[in-house]
């Protein structure tokens, strides 16, 4: 096992350390005003990143490289989109230097950070990233309370529900077999995660989450993700079954354990953000529930994705 590759391809580990250090350089020398640190994260952070193995021994990653940035407190919008539009450049030359995507993240304050704590983003990139630029992660995020996996709120398992339902659906109409094979395996990952979140069973390590699911598809999903292959783990319809059955589960848990429930805070932030009431039954629900709930209909019949429903995600996500 590598410090940033899942397996043993070091010669993978090296590109990625590579390419961190020489980024975090290029991203220094820019001296972006308002910007405090980059640390890597995402399955590379983590020592979980994929590899393509290719013939003759070849190899190429198979991941984005996913970088944190953090602003100081404080920083206006437009001082955040000029962070974005700095480090664009940087992104989009290592793109065609590694053959995936090189991802900024919109630049977050330390307050956005601490106010996001609990979710499984955040307590992800705590659990593992490595400094790239700027201050140290153990500085950026001093003040961040790490969270065992069994104290996600149970809408963390809800809000994987919709991403990863958004993205089978949109696999659905997409002709591109790449895009499609890897919304499959990651819908197939994002249900096992769901149900170990809405249980209080999660694990850091996707084998770990693997063994204490027990679900050879889960299993055969997580080996995808380390080492992709051009075809898919299962098919669309063993994707959405299991999707599906995830879903009873995790809304199982939230009605037993009292986690499911309205609120007139919640009615009002989602008559505020989208300037209407939307469906009357399910108003008073966070809106991820709200979400999920329409995105059950969508997926159930294969529907194609209503656009209102997809700026609904791009709002609340």
């Amino acid at each position: 096992m590598g410090r940033y590759v899942a397996g043993n391809a070091p010669d993978m580990d090296r590109l990625v350390a590579d390419s961190a250090r020489t980024i975090g350089g290029e991203i220094e020398a820019l001296a972006v005003p308002h910007l405090v640190g980059v640390v890597l994260g995402g399955g590379y952070g983590r020592g979980e990143g994929g590899v393509v193995e290719l013939p003759r021994g070849k190899r190429r990653l198979s991941n984005d490289l996913d970088f944190y940035v953090v602003a100081e407190d404080g920083t206006s919008e437009k001082n955040i989109d000029a962070i974005g539009a700095a480090l664009h450049p940087i992104s989009m030359r290592w793109k065609s230097r590694l053959g995936v995507d090189v991802d900024f993240c919109r630049a977050k304050t330390p307050w956005r950070i601490r106010h996001d704590q609990a979710r499984l983003m955040i307590q992800e990139l705590l659990h593992g990233y490595v400094d790239v630029a700027g201050k140290s992660g153990a500085e950026l995020f001093k003040d961040v309370e790490r969270r065992q996996p069994s104290q996600f709120p149970w809408t963390e398992a809800v809000r994987l529900l919709v991403n990863r339902g958004v993205g089978l659906a949109l696999a659905n109409e997409n002709p591109d077999l790449r895009f499609v094979v890897r919304n499959i395996n990651k819908c197939i990952l994002g249900a096992g995660d769901a149900k170990l979140i809405a249980t209080g069973g999660y694990k850091w390590r996707a084998q770990d989450r693997a063994e204490a699911l027990g679900n050879k598809l889960y299993s055969a999903a997580v080996e995808w993700k380390f080492r992709p292959k051009p075809a898919s783990v299962c098919s669309w319809n063993d994707a959405q079954e299991e999707w599906l059955g995830a879903v009873d589960e995790v809304m199982a848990a939230g009605k037993s354990s009292g986690a499911m429930r309205r609120s007139f805070y919640q009615a009002v932030r989602w008559i505020v953000r989208r300037r209407t009431v939307g469906d009357k039954e399910t108003l008073g629900y966070e809106p991820v529930v709200r979400m999920l709930k329409r995105l059950v209909v969508v997926v159930r019949e294969r529907k194609p994705l209503p656009e209102s429903l997809y700026r609904d995600w791009e709002i609340f996500n």
